[in-house]
């Protein structure tokens, strides 16, 4: 039996090779010009190519077109200063990142600064966490609202709406056209209050989910009429694929529909007097998920609303709730699912992602 041991010189090597090569962290090596020694595949993707493209590159001339509160790495470094966590938003021309960044002189043992190093972090997905997180304290507490106040409200609006249209009937019999005008906006405006307090329900979660396996075609013949005659009312034209072929998925029924018909409504509502309306599914095997593509032809999100379409109360309808899109995100992250948005700046494309069975 024979055994070999690496030099610690040779093992030195080959460790910062492989954290170069396979690190998650950004990792930067400069001189003492400044210049790219050595990158990290990570730290390169963030910057937005390949380690071979920064090599040798000067960083700050680089990136000498961005003001100095933008730059990667202070110059300061270079003066003997560390700077760490520094939180910055970074776009490479395709993607956005969200950043923290440490730097630090190198310095040999007789003192003298021979480079600086760079730890890049990517806390993208961390923060949109934390947001998602925030958002579910929020709709936690807006169902214990509901829970304690919605039928306390409910009950006195349905005698003033009784009495109401008692009014409003006693109006016209005495041709009062005018006051009967008055009465219907008033009871259009408590149906309204209705209306919310109805959408307050569904976030106390006063319905429990009924999980049961669901065959998407079957689940799409039902309420695909319904979308079919609204979009005919704006001319909007529907496509859906066929939905035959996939496993049933894990979820409740009345609750999945209410999500796929809201999301149409809107897409519906943004696209105006034409555009198409299609729907699409793919199978996730890895994540043993389906994700349904609801897509439409409008005129998109802008980037800073798209983060906050399922915060409660947001709404960029004159006469919306801003609660309908987190009950379709409550409904789906409750049968173990996700919901997704995307937008580029012409149309935009809702991704339900819901757990599938073994047929």
């Amino acid at each position: 039996m024979s055994c070999s041991h690496e030099s610690p010189s040779i093992l030195h090597t080959l460790y910062l090779q492989h954290i170069f090569s396979n690190a998650h962290i950004g990792l930067i090596l400069l001189d003492e010009q400044a210049s790219i020694v050595s990158i990290s595949t990570a730290a390169a993707k963030i910057l937005g190519g390949t380690p071979e493209h920064f090599e040798g590159q000067n960083i700050f001339h680089l990136f000498k077109n961005l003001p100095e509160d933008r730059q990667l790495i202070s110059k300061r470094v270079f003066e003997g200063v560390t700077v760490q966590n520094q939180a910055m938003i970074w776009y490479n021309g395709q993607s956005y990142y969200e950043l923290l960044v440490d730097s630090f002189p190198l310095i040999d043992a007789e003192g003298q600064q021979q480079g600086a190093y760079i730890f890049i972090k990517d806390v993208t997905n961390i923060r949109s966490l934390e947001n998602q997180i925030h958002r579910s304290e929020r709709l936690a507490m807006i169902g214990q609202m509901a829970a304690g106040t919605a039928h306390e409200i409910r009950n006195p609006l349905t005698s003033i709406r009784g009495f109401l249209q008692i009014l409003n009937k006693t109006l016209a019999e005495h041709n009062m056209t005018r006051e009967v005008e008055y009465t219907n906006i008033m009871l259009d405006e408590i149906d309204r209050i209705n209306q919310l307090v109805g959408e307050f329900l569904l976030l106390s979660k006063s319905r429990e989910t009924r999980m049961e396996k669901i065959y998407l075609d079957e689940l799409i013949k039902q309420f695909l009429p319904i979308v079919e005659n609204e979009a005919l009312l704006y001319g909007i034209e529907v496509k859906t694929e066929s939905f035959a072929n996939l496993p049933p998925v894990l979820g409740d029924k009345e609750l999945l529909k209410q999500v796929f018909l809201n999301i149409c409504k809107n897409a519906i509502e943004a696209m105006g007097n034409k555009g198409q309306l299609s729907l699409s599914s793919q199978l996730l095997r890895e994540e043993q998920m389906i994700r349904i593509d609801i897509m439409d032809t409008g005129p998109g999100i802008p980037p800073y609303v798209i983060d906050k379409i399922f915060e409660p109360f947001f709404t960029t309808k004159e006469e919306g709730t801003g609660l309908g899109l987190s009950i379709c995100q409550r409904i789906i992250h409750d049968m173990g699912g996700k919901i997704r948005v995307s937008s580029k700046g012409y149309g935009t494309t809702f991704h339900v992602c819901i757990p599938y069975l073994d047929a």
